[in-house]
């Protein structure tokens, strides 16, 4: 019996019923639950392994992703470099013959085989340009078009003559399909020349 300070009854004691605690089972042996803790431990090697192993064949397999597209890039860029050269060759071989008759024109001493030699260059440089899909756009006496042309300046509008029109071109406009490779440089009338 206990005894108290201030009073002689004892108070009755809270007993609790045993339960098994973590390491035994309910024979109180601890094997059982160390079986388990062995066992889960082991499972979660066995997926750190596996989860490993995947990692590493996903960068593997990332690193040959890489390196192929690295291959293809560097095939793209040399077949770019192959096509522009291919152009460039294109090109030259029809400019080149336009070179071989300025040289005849040049070597010729009367006026009339220097006349006859620019003119045979001056169609063989049109011809190349044409197969290349250039063409060289008329502007004289056509309404001025900023589309087309630059007006470099300006003269009065001759008897007849509407306001802005085209009346001398400087340097022809040249077109490639649809689009404007060259605008023209072209005097341009304004006003009249009785005002």
């Amino acid at each position: 019996m206990n005894q108290s300070t201030g009073s002689d009854q004892a108070e009755p004691e809270t007993v609790l019923p045993l339960s098994p605690s973590k390491g035994q089972d309910d024979n109180g042996s601890a094997n059982g639950s160390a079986e388990v803790q062995q066992s889960g431990e082991g499972d979660l090697a066995a997926e750190l392994v596996a989860a490993r192993a995947t990692a590493e064949e996903n960068y593997n397999k990332y690193l040959y992703a890489m390196a192929d597209f690295e291959n293809y890039k560097k095939r793209i860029e040399r077949q770019l470099g192959d096509i522009a050269l291919a152009g460039k060759k294109s090109v030259l071989t029809r400019i080149l013959p336009v070179l071989d008759n300025l040289e005849r024109a040049v070597a010729f001493e009367d006026s009339e085989g220097l006349r006859g030699g620019l003119q045979a260059t001056l169609r063989m440089f049109e011809s190349a340009l044409a197969g290349e899909g250039v063409k060289a756009v008329p502007l004289k006496g056509l309404p001025f078009d900023p589309k087309l042309a630059e007006a470099i300046a300006t003269r009065p509008a001759p008897e007849g003559i509407a306001e802005d029109t085209v009346l001398d071109e400087a340097c022809k406009a040249y077109t490639i399909g649809d689009e404007v490779l060259r605008p023209a440089q072209v005097v341009v009338a304004k006003g009249s020349i009785a005002s």
